[in-house]
């Protein structure tokens, strides 16, 4: 009996070690199972989504990824590293001045001041173009073409004879006068004094005439072909000078009221954002264009080196309404979304923190900030939507779900 019991208990002592560390080893399960349990994961682009085991997000499809739910710091710190990888750049809000601008849409159309249209004199054959197409740049005096005229040959023996007359009667006022009408009239015929005095000295019809660029220009419209008979005073070919376009838009006539003849406003040229032009409103249609409710505006602009060409879309802005003494941010340094707008300042030195503010007017390059902000205060510019990432990545939850300022 004593053996028995003897037996059974060095048999429970034998065992105990053996619970003891079953026991721990389920203690550190549960804790794993416990740590696993707190563990959560959200979507770095829609921070409501938050569960309990990695996946994929059902809005955007990415990734679900882990953070620390219990940290609660509403800021971020970052090393200077990470700043300049981000590419956070400050500044500090002041007071300045501000205007609201309304945009009008228009476009660039020719200049009928700078538009020569090229017609003959006299009726004849195109006996030679030396412009064949159109798009062609033209210089002043360059030759157009040639034509061969029988008119012009009579004429010019008219005035020969005339001129015979009159050196051979020089008291005669008659053929004085003969001699001056036949010289005119081959000047109306686009013969220089310098062609008339060397038909007068060399003694010799010459049919042809031609016919020289009156200005610079781009040849937008060629309606006659070498060879072809040109009929007196058709247009033979039209050239276009693109040193200076019109700017015309359309607006509805309660609009009207903002504008006035002579007031300068912004020009900005579809792909050349950077270079905003300045115009001053030259005319104001008073009627509506058929078919229409709109009214007209239009002004010129200069277009150095023909960078611009007729029919591009271009913006016009209005200004509206100014402010002298508003704190304006750059338009990317707010954030916006549901819960409202905020910003990112720099309390120290990589130290950022959100700021939950209210704007007013704005145009497309800044905003003014009503409330949140003061003069004063160093404010993100650049990269603010890089630490709204982070902080969702970081925390788990949107900046302003729970700020309070």
């Amino acid at each position: 009996m004593e053996r028995k019991r003897f037996i059974k208990t060095l048999a429970i002592f034998a065992m105990a070690p053996l619970l003891v560390l079953e026991a721990c080893k389920e203690g550190n399960n549960n804790a794993v199972q416990q740590v696993k349990a707190d563990q959560t994961y959200t979507c770095p682009m829609h921070p409501q989504i938050v569960q309990n085991k990695p996946g994929t997000c059902p809005i955007c499809g990415m990734d679900l990824v882990p953070f620390d739910k219990n940290n609660k710091d509403a800021f971020l710190t970052l090393s200077e590293s990470q700043v300049s990888l981000a590419n956070v750049t400050t500044m500090t809000i002041g007071a300045g001045a501000l205007s609201n601008v309304k945009q009008l849409n228009g476009r660039l159309a020719t200049d009928p001041q700078k538009t020569v249209v090229i017609s003959t004199r006299v009726p004849g054959r195109i006996e030679a173009l030396y412009v064949r197409e159109t798009g062609v740049k033209v210089n002043k005096g360059q030759p157009l073409y040639k034509i061969y005229s029988e008119q012009l040959a009579t004429l010019q023996q008219e005035y020969l004879l005339s001129a015979a007359q009159a050196r051979q009667f020089p008291e005669d006022a008659r053929f004085q006068q003969i001699e001056k009408a036949a010289r005119q009239k081959l000047g109306l015929y686009d013969q220089s004094e310098a062609q008339i005095n060397q038909l007068l000295q060399a003694q010799k019809i010459s049919p042809y005439v031609t016919y020289y660029a009156p200005s610079s220009g781009t040849v937008a419209e060629l309606t006659i072909a070498e060879g072809q008979y040109a009929a007196e005073g058709s247009a033979l070919m039209k050239l276009e000078g693109y040193g200076e376009l019109w700017v015309e838009a359309d607006i509805y006539p309660s609009e009207a009221g903002s504008l006035r003849v002579n007031q300068a406003v912004q020009v900005i040229v579809a792909g050349w954002e950077n270079k905003p032009q300045t115009m001053t409103i030259q005319f104001i249609n008073p009627s509506l264009q058929s078919g229409s409710q709109l009214l007209q505006v239009r002004g010129t602009i200069a277009n150095p080196g023909n960078q611009w060409q007729p029919g591009q879309q271009v913006n016009i802005l209005l200004p509206v309404k100014a402010k002298t003494d508003a704190l304006t941010l750059p338009v990317d340094a707010v954030i916006r979304d549901g819960k409202g707008a905020h910003v990112w300042i720099e309390t120290a030195k990589g130290k950022f923190e959100p700021r939950k503010v209210v704007t007013g007017m704005e145009n497309f390059e800044s905003v003014e900030i009503i409330e949140g902000l003061e003069a004063g205060d160093t404010v993100v510019i650049t990269g603010a939507y890089l630490l709204y990432s982070e902080f969702i990545l970081k925390k788990g939850a949107d900046p302003m779900a729970t700020h309070q300022h």
